[in-house]
């Protein structure tokens, strides 16, 4: 193993080595491409990955076919398609390996008035803010991870062994399962991404709260008539709205004493609460006539998780409640006609303790670089999860200043161009010191 260099010696070495502008031409390079496809952005990646040093290999897989440990999404949830990863290897001198991953895609495009420059032509403000389509969800991220492998190497610091994984993930992609599935390993991993929150570097992700996507179809009785308007043989028929309440009734009594019984610390010191059962959608009639009874009701929702909770098991706990309202039902209709559940998607939860060697150290380098980092324990489902849950890597998340995600439903997405410096520093640095401890 190389002789490590003292702390000192590591920042003065990756500061000095900074290059700003390959930073930004990597960055406007992307934006750029984007209208062409993901096959011009993927070349971009793959050349920047060898330009840092890394050898490079392309990994084709099919999402619904990636094996996964407590994570699954229905048909209509999961991407359609094949995909690929662009897996970039840099060897080091034999300390503790890193995993860097950051995804390539971004929000499908779509003209919006709302945007004030070309959403194609990355665009600097006089603050430092660049803007461009897709710039924060996840191209920034793509660029703290390939430029801070290049810094390392500029600096001539000692690392363990680097992966780089440029991993799609909106939609259930599963890039970076699917590379951890196919045997990309490491001793630590950090998601290269921009906070959401936007608190940039004053945010870690070491914790993600786990969920469960569902909907509950409820069916009634149109009443037998051939008439086009129903409401005058209305007194015949079941409506499948007077079940409502009922399910209502169960899922909020449901979600109450989850609320009482599971109690993570971080959660609790962040919001007050651990778990939350929300309803958030009721789809009955919309394309029939005010005059005319559909014949289905469904509402669909979202259960949080915390860590060590199994999906099934959880699962079933939904289904127990909708079956004791099913035998409330004073009219049998419900008895005889259970609600339906369709479970959509489900992700578990994942951390990485406050005092795991990632993370204190990832806290320190941040602290360094001026950031007042803490644990942001509600972005759910973050891809945090998926090096921890598939492989048992520990990981943490971090990013620049960013605002207006076009994934929130905002326009002029930007990214702030001194924070995405800081970025690459902080992961290089951590990526030297990290590789310095013991295999």
């Amino acid at each position: 193993m190389s002789t490590i260099r003292p702390v000192i010696e590591i920042d003065a070495a990756i500061a000095a080595a900074a290059d700003p502008a390959a930073d930004l031409a990597l960055l406007a390079a992307l934006v750029a491409a984007a209208p062409e496809g993901r096959a011009a952005v993927d070349r971009l990646i793959a050349d920047a990955m060898r330009a840092a040093g890394g050898t490079v290999e392309i990994l084709d897989y099919e999402p619904a076919a990636v094996p996964l440990v407590e994570e699954f999404a229905s048909v209509n949830a999961a991407a359609g398609g094949r995909e690929q990863c662009v897996i970039g290897r840099l060897a080091g001198g034999g300390g503790r390996s890193l995993l860097l991953f950051a995804h390539p895609d971004v929000e499908p495009y779509a003209p919006d008035p709302r945007w004030q420059t070309d959403p194609f032509a990355l665009t600097v403000d006089p603050r430092g803010r660049a803007t461009g389509w897709g710039v924060a969800d996840d191209f920034a991220g793509i660029v703290a991870m390939v430029r801070s492998a290049a810094l390392v190497r500029a600096a001539g610091v000692a690392t363990g062994d680097i992966v780089l994984v440029s991993a799609p993930s909106k939609r259930h992609r599963r890039g970076i399962a699917a590379a951890l599935a196919a045997g990309v390993t490491a001793d630590g991993a950090i998601y290269c991404h921009p906070a959401e929150s936007g608190r940039g570097l004053d945010d870690i992700k070491a914790f993600a709260p786990g969920q469960l996507e569902f909907t509950i179809r409820l069916t009634g009785r149109p009443p037998d008539t051939c008439e086009p308007a129903h409401t005058a043989f209305a007194h015949t028929a079941v409506n499948p709205m007077q079940f409502v309440p009922l399910i209502l009734d169960a899922l909020a009594k449901l979600d109450a004493a989850r609320g009482e019984q599971v109690r993570h610390p971080r959660l609790q010191d962040a919001i007050g609460r651990s778990t939350n059962l929300m309803v958030s959608r009721c789809s009955f009639g919309e394309s029939e006539p005010l005059s005319r009874l559909a014949p289905d009701l469904t509402l669909g929702g979202a259960m949080t998780l915390v860590p060590h909770e199994e999906l099934r098991s959880r699962m079933d706990e939904v289904e127990a409640a909708l079956a004791a309202a099913a035998r409330l039902d004073p009219t049998g209709w419900l008895g005889a006609h259970p609600p339906v559940v369709e479970w959509f998607s489900g992700v578990s939860a994942a951390e990485t303790a406050a005092d795991h060697p990632l993370y204190t150290l990832t806290a320190e380098v941040l602290s360094a670089a001026g950031a007042r980092p803490r644990v942001n324990p509600l972005h759910t489902s973050s891809d945090i999860r998926n090096p921890i849950v598939q492989r048992g890597i520990p990981t943490v998340g971090f990013g620049p200043l960013c605002g207006n995600l076009t994934m929130s439903g905002l326009a002029n997405e930007w990214v702030d161009l001194t924070d995405l410096s800081r970025t690459i520093a902080a992961t290089a640095t951590v990526a030297a010191r990290w590789g310095g401890g013991p295999a």
